[in-house]
This record gives structure tokens, C-alpha cells and sequence, in this order.
């Protein structure tokens, strides 16, 4: 057997460990292979590892399952993964989401824990030196200041999900008012908006608050349900950045120069962007969002070669404030 059909195996075996083992249906849709290369997989599977079962379930599936102490042995992560670990364990803490920075290292320090023996020093070397190529580092510029408590408190209210008592300042208020909310998300950007619903508001409705705004947070011991249907994913795709507004949501079209366009088209300005060249060489990108103050922030980096065709309001904020840079983005 060569090398990569043992990794292969390897693979295999590690889906094999999950509670409900693996299937053949599972094995052609991870590997893109056919109903017949997958029985010859299990096939290899049952002879590099004879305590493989094979088990039809009550869907008349057939699926293959290892106790996971089987091949514990040969699961020594490597280099490459305890590189990402720490970079990942790096941005958050950047990120100031110290409660999940915590809880990774945690992980971090049981993976270590279980290295077999010997092994720990030859990967540390070859993680150093990863580490020290990947170049990882704080990405620099402004930042707002984070409250660690809040962020564990708000941490800990998302894992229930528990209401949140929060002490909370709008930019039109001069001391923060006390509200309880009902937690459904995270948005991560330039600011961090805690994505929640005022449990005193007659109307259910979501809404935006600024976590560098919260000035205290406490978990209360009362549950409730998320909103049927609700996807962060789905309601993050509905604003440019981290601003929603439902007044404001609608067709963004920007036409780059032709100058721009090649540069523009290595840019992915929303998840629901569609891009269409024109005969100029100018560069059309639509999407649907809303954010218009955050477009603009983005806009502007761009001068005089990006022109705003839709929505109207947002031409109008954006014309007259255009300048010309020696470079784009």
C-alpha cells in the first residue's frame, strides 16, 4: 500500500469512530468515488483493522464503526495542525474573544497532553518554525476596547441559550440603561454587534447593540427559544458589514473602471455578489444588502474608480467625497 492510500485509510478509520460509524453513501460523497471503489474501502478498512463492525441500522444501511481506542496510537496530530491550533488560538485573543481563546488553549493543552512520548520535542521545533513562516501577528490598526467579563458573559448566555441582563448605551443616551435580551448571535468586524432580541419590546424583533457599548452583562438562569427559522448566516448576509437595516436593504449595483475591474474582481464584496463585465472592461458587481454608511467607509478607499448606479441614496452620500489614490485596496 502506498503512503497516501495509508492516509486515506487512516481517514477512513477516524470517520469510522463517529457514534453512527460510516457509510457507503458517506465514503463516495467525501472521496467523489464510486459505489464499487467504496466497497473496496471498507474492505481495506476491515483488514487493517480487524475490530471494524459492520452494522445495518434500521434504515437498512449498512455502516462500519471502530472504538476510537483502536487507532488512538496513530492519531499524533502534526505539525501542521498544532501550527493552525496556536495561529487560531493567536487571532482570537487579536480578536479580544478571550473566553473562546481560553477554551481553545484548553484544548490545545489536552492535545499536548496526550503526544506520545518523545514526539512533543521533535513537533515543537517544526511548530516554531511553522509559526515563524506563517508570520502570524495582532493585524494592526484601530480597535474598539473590550470588556472580558462581558465577553464571557455574553459567551456563556449564547452556549444556553440564557437570557442577558446588560447595562447598555446608545450614542444618543449619557448613561447606559438596564435591558434584558434574548441572544441569537455574534457579528464579528470592525466593531462586534451582539445580535439579540429586547424581551421588553412588544414587537420580536432583532436587533444591533455595539459590545464595546456594553458596559456591564449577567447571565440570568431563565431559557427561552431561538426564533424558529433563524440562521446568523442568512441574517449576516442582509448588511454589507455589520449594520442591518431592513429600511435600507435592497439591489446595490457599483460599476469599477476598467482601470479597477481586474482588481475589483479578486474581491468578494457580499456572500450574494454577482459580477458582469462590460464592453469597456468595466466591471458591474450587484448584490443585495444594506449598510450604506459602511459601504461608503469601503467606497471611499476606492476614489474615483468605483461609481455608485444603485441604490440612490447611497450615489448621493458617496458623490462629492471621491478622491484619487496612488493605490487601490
Amino acid at each position: 500500500m502506498s503512503f497516501a492510500k495509508g492516509q486515506e485509510l487512516l481517514k477512513l478509520a477516524m470517520m469510522a469512530t463517529s457514534r453512527s460509524g460510516v457509510s457507503l453513501e458517506e465514503i463516495v460523497e467525501e472521496w467523489g468515488c464510486s459505489h464499487r471503489t467504496a466497497q473496496r474501502m471498507t474492505d481495506a478498512l476491515q483488514a487493517a483493522f480487524p475490530q471494524t463492525e459492520a452494522v445495518d441500522g434500521d434504515d437498512r444501511k449498512r455502516r462500519w464503526r471502530i472504538h476510537a481506542k483502536a487507532i488512538a496510537p496513530l492519531l499524533t496530530p502534526s505539525a501542521e495542525e498544532l501550527a493552525a491550533l496556536a495561529a487560531a488560538i493567536s487571532q482570537l485573543e487579536a480578536d479580544q474573544m478571550t473566553a473562546e481563546a481560553t477554551t481553545l488553549r484548553q484544548l490545545q493543552a489536552k492535545v499536548r497532553a496526550l503526544l506520545p512520548p518523545g514526539a512533543g520535542t521533535r513537533l515543537a521545533v517544526d511548530e516554531e518554525a511553522l509559526l515563524e513562516a506563517l508570520g502570524h501577528a495582532a493585524r494592526p490598526g484601530p480597535q474598539p476596547v473590550m470588556n472580558s467579563e462581558v465577553n464571557a458573559a455574553i459567551s456563556d448566555a449564547l452556549k444556553g441559550p440564557f437570557l442577558l441582563r446588560i447595562a447598555y448605551r446608545r450614542r444618543t443616551q449619557d448613561k447606559p440603561s438596564e435591558r434584558v435580551v434574548a441572544p441569537h448571535g455574534l457579528l464579528l468586524g470592525v466593531r462586534r454587534y451582539l445580535v439579540a432580541r429586547d424581551t421588553a419590546k412588544k414587537v420580536p424583533r432583532l436587533q444591533h447593540y455595539r459590545v464595546e457599548e456594553i458596559y456591564s452583562a449577567e447571565v440570568l438562569a431563565e431559557s427561552f427559544d431561538i426564533d424558529p427559522g433563524f440562521s446568523l448566516s442568512a441574517h449576516a448576509e442582509k448588511g454589507f458589514g455589520s449594520y442591518e437595516s431592513e429600511a435600507q436593504h435592497g439591489e446595490v449595483v457599483w460599476r469599477f473602471s476598467p482601470d479597477a475591474a481586474d482588481h475589483a474582481r479578486r474581491f468578494v464584496f457580499h456572500p450574494t455578489q454577482t459580477v458582469e463585465e462590460e464592453k469597456d472592461g468595466s466591471l458591474l458587481v450587484r448584490f443585495r444588502a444594506s449598510g450604506y454608511l459602511e459601504m461608503c467607509w469601503h467606497l471611499y478607499t476606492w476614489g474615483k474608480s468605483v461609481e455608485v448606479l444603485q441604490p440612490a441614496a447611497l450615489r448621493e452620500m458617496v458623490n462629492g467625497h471621491q478622491r484619487e489614490f496612488e493605490a487601490l485596496p
